[in-house]
């Protein structure tokens, strides 16, 4: 399956699309006013440290202190120290960022510094060589080892990961990758050296810079940039550290817009829904909080040409391959439940979960995936180290923050009732009581409601009146004393 990557660029953003066979798989954004911090070395400092949670608050120049773990402190890697033994309140230490901040929590790091390069991912603290586990032929994970190994100095005290990328990496290539990652961390040290905390030592790539380290592949065809000045950049960048992708990058000319042309900006809007309907005419749910990620599979429109059970199962099945490129299309990570429709046959079980994982295996990170439950779903895990699409696309709605629903008219006339009865017991000098509410409201005292709004004014001996806010919501509503 041929991939091709379109990079579309303006000033303060960047936003990146992977399609195969002329369909979006996957959807990155970054922008220069958020850009993430995954990547990041900083020389930081102790700000606090938690022995109850054997965790310490580091400060390394960001609005909110970022957290480490006693598990994430590389020279405690056996667990023999407590934290409280470990580090002290206001101490300089070398960190790397390993999660953004995401929702109301901090960047988490570690201490544990790695350095990625094309091919190689450099571990300066650990002498251990590893393999991607992507690379699933023994024999060949054992030969990249040896080839690794012929490259490497006598002295060289650092580790090493060999990517998937390396498999059909020429010794040229390992060696060009090696001399770049060993070279950029005697350049991080030189700057360690007497830095003073809080301070950014070494900042990950841009996104697009990363796309051409990270996914780029022998499967790509090419990559089209849309900008000349970063078409520039790019080829430049890969010309220095992977010449071997020059000749796959683009300069995109054409007069249409270069996301307009492949349907990628409907796409993202189709990402942002909670509805996405399958081909059959059923349907998934997605529902994104910040505990967990749900998805709810639903026939719909489907009744099939056999038997019930045989709609349930083929829904089934086309819902996996959806559920898999919805995850990599939302961003979506941490802990998500799947609810396929509930299934009799433990043969339909096991070849949905079969090609559930088949589907889940293009994704580039890490998932783990768990069998049916008693109650007939699916719980698995995706890697979350930035935020999904529509954290970074949307916000909370101002009107229902967040829940996703409003009170109804008559829930809100029925509150103003109350309100004005509490307010004439308190206020009895007022004239006159005047309703400031959204027209739907209003518009129920004038229909529905207006038998129990006169019985009020009566009871209270008052005039009420009404007047139309068109800036407020169905919820939002003043009484005013006249």
């Amino acid at each position: 399956m041929t991939e091709e990557i379109l990079i579309n660029v303006t000033p303060r953003e960047t936003r990146v699309a992977a399609v195969a066979s002329g369909v979006v798989q996957e959807i990155l954004v970054e922008r220069s006013s958020g850009r993430g911090l995954v990547g990041n070395i900083y020389m930081g400092r102790v700000a606090r440290v938690l022995p109850g949670m054997q965790s310490a608050f580091i400060d390394i120049g960001l609005d909110r202190a970022a957290f480490l773990h006693v598990a994430d402190i590389w020279e405690n890697r056996e667990g023999a120290k407590p934290i409280e033994k470990i580090l002290a309140e206001g101490q300089p230490v070398l960190v790397q960022v390993v999660k953004d901040p995401i929702g109301s929590k901090g960047a988490r790091l570690s201490t544990q510094v790695s350095l990625a390069g094309r091919l190689l991912v450099y571990l300066p603290h650990d002498a251990h060589i590893g393999i991607s586990q992507r690379i699933e032929d023994e024999g060949g994970r054992a030969q990249l080892r040896e080839r690794l190994k012929e490259l490497l100095p006598a002295d060289e005290k650092g580790g090493f990961i060999l990517r998937t990328l390396a498999e059909a990496a020429s010794e040229d290539e390992l060696r060009s990758d090696l001399g770049y990652l060993r070279n950029l961390w005697s350049t991080l040290r030189e700057r360690s050296q007497g830095a003073k905390a809080p301070q950014l030592l070494y900042q990950d790539l841009s996104l697009a810079q990363r796309v051409l380290r990270d996914i780029v592949s022998a499967g790509t065809g090419r990559v089209l940039v849309d900008s000349r000045e970063n078409f520039q950049k790019l080829a430049a960048f890969a010309q220095g550290y992977m010449p071997q992708l020059v000749g796959r990058i683009e300069h995109y000319t054409g007069e249409r817009p270069l996301f307009e042309l492949y349907n990628v900006e409907d796409e993202i809007e189709r990402a942002l829904s909670r509805r996405v309907e399958l081909k059959s005419g059923g349907y998934l749910i997605i529902d994104q909080t910040e505990a967990m990620t749900t998805i709810d599979v639903n026939t719909g429109g489907y009744v099939g040409s056999r038997n019930f059970d045989d709609t349930i199962f083929k829904t089934n099945l086309e819902a996996t391959q959806a559920i898999a490129r919805q995850l990599r299309l939302r961003n979506l990570g941490g802990i998500i439940v799947l609810d396929f429709i509930d299934m009799q046959s433990e043969e339909h079980r096991t070849a949905v979960l079969e090609e559930l994982k088949r589907a889940l295996a293009r994704d580039r990170s890490r998932i783990t995936v768990s069998s049916f439950t008693g109650l007939g779903l699916v719980e698995m895990t995706r890697k979350r180290t930035r935020e999904s699409l529509a954290h970074i696309l949307c916000e909370p709605c101002p009107t229902c923050g967040g829940r996703g629903e409003v009170k109804t008219a008559h829930t809100v006339c029925y509150e103003i009732l109350r309100e004005i009865l509490r307010e004439a017991r308190a206020f009895n000098e007022a004239r006159e009581f005047r309703i400031l509410a959204a027209q739907s409201v209003i518009d129920r005292f004038l229909e529905e409601e207006a038998p129990s709004l006169e019985m009020l004014s009566g009871f209270i001996g008052k005039r009420v009146s009404m007047q139309v806010e068109s800036s407020y919501t169905q919820e939002q509503f003043d009484i005013v004393l006249m």
